[in-house]
């Protein structure tokens, strides 16, 4: 199942547009609307998805894509990495093929975690991270600890905020 962009893919695609340049990574690209618009900015695009059919398919527009479980596969470094993550508490009831798509894990964050804490050795020199939250997965600054963090824009919805938010790996001396 490939992931169709809704609201949150609509409000990041806005930021991508904005601010992206230069190497650009688009991790658990979906449908491949990140690294489409990122295209618009700029040649040098990886679109990234743990999803086999997702990769086929953005191929199919013409974007670089790999599959990798996060960073699994890949090896470079980035201006910008662009992630709309999966980001909802895991939900028994929710069928397999689209768990992929939209659970976190258990609590919802936990895919997110581990992205940040990999991500790390994936940004080039002040390499930035465009990435938007749900509010159903907690407080998402709370988990920002290596990174520096400013919120760009939020979008309330009937059921929860979407936010935006820009992030540069904090310098440690």
């Amino acid at each position: 199942m490939i992931y169709e962009p809704r609201e949150d893919s609509v409000l990041l695609k806005k930021w991508v547009k904005k601010l992206v340049k230069g190497k650009v990574l688009d991790m658990g690209t979906g449908s491949g609307v990140q690294a489409l618009a990122a295209l618009e900015k700029t040649k040098d695009v990886l679109a990234a998805d743990i999803n086999p059919e997702c990769v086929e398919y953005v191929k199919k527009k013409g974007v670089n894509a790999l599959q990798s479980d996060l960073f699994s596969n890949i090896t470079e470094k980035f201006d910008w990495i662009i992630f709309n993550p999966p980001y909802l508490p895991e939900d028994l009831e929710e069928p397999e093929d689209s768990k992929l798509s939209t659970t976190g894990g258990v609590e919802g964050n936990e895919i997110l975690l581990e992205f940040l804490l990999r991500a790390k050795a994936h940004l080039n020199t002040n390499g930035k991270i465009l990435i938007v939250i749900s509010s159903l997965t907690g407080e998402a600054e709370e988990l920002f600890t290596d990174y520096s963090w400013k919120e760009l824009e939020t979008q309330k919805l009937f059921f929860e905020e979407l936010t935006v938010y820009e992030l540069v790996l904090k310098k440690h001396f």
